[in-house]
């Protein structure tokens, strides 16, 4: 197989795994409702949380973590090095821009941290460390996931890896695009904390 066809493969199939709704699941599972419909109306962990389901919070986290991870590691695995970077980033735009839900979906962070996890163990540790140690320290969930996003490319060039920096770079700043509004509020210093109530979506 060609190098382009092998990564227009694994492109389509990190879309693919990226756009299955796992959040919009485990709500709905868990009898909370529509996730859509509560608190941002953002499918991702964070505003699972907010329907008070723990257990769906979590299984969201893991599964959409999962689904970059294992797009990155069935790519490598079937194709090698540039056509898992290439299913890395549709699983990350599967997850933001889902077809399924009209390409409104969340913010990428878990689904990030899967896939610098497939592509560098040390360079995922080094982004789950700083988001744990960020919402330790001030307890918002988007404060902890820009500075994650911002530091890992910094970790993979550390690790000699310019290539999974190169895409670490590019998912950290879609990030920041995703978290525009997040960003306002953490200036307006009115941005919700881990695990409290906000507003209607």
């Amino acid at each position: 197989m060609t190098e382009p066809l092998s990564v227009a493969l694994s492109l389509g199939l990190g879309y693919l795994f990226g756009s299955i709704p796992f959040g919009l699941l485990f709500t709905w599972a868990s009898g909370a409702g529509d996730v859509r419909k509560i608190g941002s109306g953002n499918i991702g962990a964070t505003n699972v949380l907010r329907t008070g389901n723990r257990f769906a919070a979590a299984a969201t986290l893991l599964f959409d973590a999962g689904k970059g991870l294992a797009a990155v590691l069935i790519a490598g695995r079937l194709f090698g090095g540039e056509p898992a970077l290439a299913a890395g980033l549709g699983a990350f735009l599967g997850h933001c821009f889902p077809v399924w839900l009209r390409f409104k979906g969340g913010k990428g962070v878990a689904v990030f941290l899967g896939i610098m996890f497939a592509l560098s163990p040390i360079g995922g540790a080094g982004v789950a460390v700083s988001w744990i140690a960020a919402a330790a320290i001030w307890r918002i969930s988007s404060l902890s996931a820009l500075i994650a996003a911002a530091l890992a490319p910094f970790y993979l060039l550390m690790l000699h890896e310019p290539a999974n920096a190169g895409l670490a770079a590019l998912l950290g700043a879609t990030i920041f695009f995703m978290h525009r509004d997040n960003i306002r509020r953490l200036l307006a210093g009115n941005e919700p904390r881990i695990g409290a109530k906000s507003a209607g979506a």
